[in-house]
């Protein structure tokens, strides 16, 4: 069963099953499914599972992450050998000789081969400190050392299930609205973008480079507005912020509690509501109307 093969900053594997299931729902099958924010990819792996989708178009804006997921796609085996490799000369050393190890591999930015920078990447997101991603202005990955005492590096064989489920997927690294622009009435795209934060301590937005600001939530709802009128339908996750619910008043809006998948203080880990937007009555409604008059002509 493929699930997602990397630690990601608000992961859906908790909001997948319900995601699912309300595509489960819909009377038309999905002529393509779209994620323009793939992440850990937690919401594709459970819907091909469920054999709810059967071509789809993947994208995130992160190069690094779409080029991690083309490498596993095409060349499994040589990510599993390279990352075995880490692995081994990680595991091998004393706890307090690994921190240098990992700074050492975290500095290996000109890596030629794709199986090995998509070991590198995979290394860094199970050793570093909590499994997150985040890198400075210049794009280079910035995280330090984690305190893990064996941490699992290398799992071969969901790295293969993953590599199956990901055979007949496009992966492209490109803005959430050209992968948008790209839907069809028939399609279905859900979007998850980085959430509006609630507070000062609960911003995750740097994960390439440049920030996801409210300007960009604002952009996002746009291409919202513009899947709708097209008649694709879309779900969209966020944080449950009064801005965010402001943006998306004219849509249907479910609060689902959550627990927080990356905090420093496990205690900070407790449940908190996040907000699912759809435009799947909008959709539907809009071709109820039309085929009568399809119909008549």
């Amino acid at each position: 069963m493929a699930k997602p093969f990397l630690k990601w900053a608000g992961g859906k594997a908790k909001l997948a099953p319900l995601i699912a299931e309300r595509i489960g729902r819909q009377p038309n099958q999905i002529a393509r499914y779209h994620e323009p924010f793939l992440g850990g990819g937690a919401v594709f792996f459970a819907l091909h599972e469920a054999g709810l989708i059967r071509d789809a178009s993947l994208a995130d804006s992160n190069a690094d992450l779409i080029a991690t997921y083309q490498a596993v796609r095409n060349d499994v085996e040589g990510v599993i050998t390279a990352l075995g490799a880490l692995s081994d000369g990680y595991l091998a050393l004393e706890p307090s000789q690994r921190g240098l190890y990992y700074y050492e591999v975290r500095n290996q930015r000109r890596l030629r081969r794709s199986d090995r920078k998509a070991a590198r990447l995979l290394f860094l997101n199970k050793t570093c400190y909590n499994g997150l991603y985040r890198v400075n202005s210049k794009g280079h990955f910035n995280v330090p050392h984690g305190r893990y005492v064996r941490p699992t590096i290398l799992d071969a064989e969901r790295l293969r299930e993953a590599s199956a489920a990901l055979a007949g997927a496009e992966l492209h690294s490109e803005d959430f609205a050209a992968a948008c622009a790209q839907a069809r009435p028939g399609d279905f795209v859900y979007l998850d973008p980085p959430y509006q934060p609630l507070s000062a301590t609960s911003q995750f937005t740097k994960y390439t480079g440049a920030d996801f600001d409210f300007a960009d939530q604002e952009r996002l709802r746009d291409a919202f507005d513009d899947l709708t009128s097209r008649g694709v339908r879309a779900l969209l996750s966020n944080s449950s912020h009064p801005d965010i619910h402001d943006l998306y008043r004219n849509y249907d809006q479910d609060l689902v509690p959550m627990g927080r998948a990356i905090n420093s203080n496990g205690r900070g880990r407790a449940a908190i509501d996040e907000l699912l937007v759809s435009n799947l009555s909008q959709v539907e409604s809009e071709a109820s109307r039309a085929a009568p008059a399809r119909s008549r002509a």
